[in-house]
């Protein structure tokens, strides 16, 4: 589905739930208004992913593929040019991608946390005694047994009004989402509470919209460069750098929380037992993000040791 006339400045590919064509338009907006271009000759056209085809069958991403769920039918379709430009939650991007393809260019991060809602209480805390914690994200599976191993966790799949609704009719007590997809959709005030980043560390990456482009599409790098925001491309980077060195994907809990001083990078990453109950961290400040990533991603893995990764990891 094309959401514009064929005659375009710029072809952008995304998925078509509600934030990802938020985020779309957005870009779209950013393009149109910094190249001096009307909005209608950017066109948005909408793929179904395996991701979204399969929010059906409630199954958790790590049991059925991983991050490239959301973003294969997009890569295919800028890589066969059908369209210029992916657009995607930064988070979804798997560590490596497929050859042809580069992240372009990173919007400004919104709010990294994870928010707690409920419709029953006002915090993790507050939850009765194996109450039921809807989640699909093996990472927030993992941060919130480690501080409640009584909770039953239960599968949570859907887009915003969907798991809101699905609180509502009792599927679960309580639930994280992005910070920052809640308030892009102007939704932050659903919102019980935002979850401590230093003890709920939030997936690399989160809170950032990435766009991808061709690596031989000199002129659509160079459009899409021009909306990079800088400090969040460093933080990006750095989280990505240490995904790439723990193999990271959506099969092991990883968590991390990156802050800027100045040009300074310091960045913190976790990794985790799907159970909760062993955790590895590290930390390192420096101005190179890759390095700073890379430095992380090692010591986490001299911490934990590769047979640690390999119990974890969902099969």
């Amino acid at each position: 589905m094309t959401l514009q006339s064929p005659q375009a400045f710029a072809r952008i590919g995304t998925r078509g739930s509600p934030l990802a064509l938020m985020q779309a338009r957005l870009v779209r907006s950013l393009l149109a208004t910094t190249h001096g271009v009307p909005e209608d000759d950017i066109t948005i056209e909408v793929l179904s992913t395996g991701g979204d085809r399969s929010q059906a069958s409630n199954a958790s991403l790590s049991e059925i593929g991983g991050k490239g769920l959301f973003t294969k039918e997009i890569d295919d379709a800028m890589l066969s040019g059908r369209v210029d430009i992916g657009v995607h939650s930064s988070k979804d991007v798997a560590t490596r991608l497929p050859d042809g393809l580069l992240l372009a260019a990173f919007l400004e991060r919104e709010d990294a946390r994870d928010a707690f809602l409920s419709v029953k209480v006002a915090s993790l805390d507050h939850l009765a005694e194996r109450a039921k914690f809807g989640t699909s994200s093996i990472r927030r599976a993992a941060q919130v047994l480690r501080q409640r191993p009584d909770l039953q966790i239960v599968p949570f799949r859907g887009n915003v009004g969907t798991r809101l609704q699905k609180l509502i009719d009792g599927v679960a007590d309580a639930t994280l989402l992005a910070m920052a997809g809640l308030n892009r959709l102007g939704e932050g005030h659903r919102a019980t509470g935002q979850m401590d980043p230093e003890i709920f560390l939030p997936a690399p990456a989160q809170g950032a919209i990435g766009i991808a482009a061709r690596s031989d599409d000199r002129r659509m790098a160079d459009l899409v460069g021009a909306l990079d925001h800088a400090p969040t491309n460093l933080t990006i980077s750095a989280e990505r750098a240490m995904l790439a060195v723990l193999d990271g994907s959506c099969r092991t809990p990883v968590g991390a929380l990156t802050r800027l001083n100045g040009d300074t990078i310091s960045l913190k990453g976790q990794i985790l037992s799907l159970d909760g109950q062993t955790a590895f961290e590290s930390a390192a400040t420096g101005r190179d993000p890759l390095a700073v990533g890379r430095q992380v991603g090692e010591d986490l893995l001299a911490q934990a040791g590769t047979e640690f990764l390999s119990k974890w990891a969902v099969q």
